[in-house]
Order: C-alpha cells, then structure tokens, then sequence
C-alpha cells in the first residue's frame, strides 16, 4: 500500500472509533478533542489525495495542446498571424469563419496651432 492509502485507512478507523466513543459519553470534552484532531487529520488526508489527483490531471493534460478560445479566436481580424506556425491567416482559415470581420479604422488628429510668442491667441 502506497501512503496516502495507508494513511487513509488509519486515520478513517481512527476517526470511526473516536466518532463512536464520543457519541455514548458526549458531555466529555477529551472526547470531543479526540474526535475532532482525527477529523482534522482525516482533512489532512483528503486534501492531500485531492493535491495527488490534481497532479495526475496536470500531467496528463500537459501532452494536449491548449485550444484557442472562442472569444480570443473572433477578435482575430484579417492578415492575423498565426501563433503556432508564423503564417498568415485569411479570414477563410480561422477556426470561428462565422464571426464577423470589422476592421479598424485609425483615427487622425489634425495637428494643433502653435502658440503665439507674444501671448496673441
């Protein structure tokens, strides 16, 4: 047995023996103390098992390539390119073809007067 079993195992029949002592004497407050550190290590146990499967997801997540959002993919406008391979991508060849192409206009500003010297506006 690995350690998280083992641990796991004990713990629970730990944790079912002090539930059991404390449920017929519960004005006794050392059993109540009892109870409540095994359930504190039962948690500590849990967490640990959560933090294992975590890994395991991580690791086998890690072999797939992450998709490209739908809402990072619809703001790509025409002559994107491309982040995977460096090349050009015609509104024909994005993954969203339903999303609609607005361009982007720049906005110029005329340049502004200069300023009299002499304080004349």
């Amino acid at each position: 047995m690995d350690e998280i079993q083992t641990r796991l195992t004990e713990i629970s029949e730990k944790c079912v023996q002090s539930y059991e002592a404390w449920r017929k004497g519960m004005s006794d407050e050392a059993l109540r103390e009892t109870l409540q550190e095994n359930i504190h290590e039962l948690r500590k146990v849990a967490s640990r098992l959560e933090i294992e499967i975590a890994m395991s997801e991580r690791d086998r997540m890690a072999s797939k390539p992450i998709p490209i959002p739908p809402h990072r993919s619809a703001r790509r406008g025409k002559g994107h390119v491309s982040e995977d391979n460096n090349e050009t991508l015609s509104p024909s060849d994005r993954q969203d073809s339903s999303a609609p192409v607005t361009e982007v206009k720049k906005i110029t500003r005329r340049p502004r007067k200069p300023k009299a010297a002499n304080g004349d506006d």
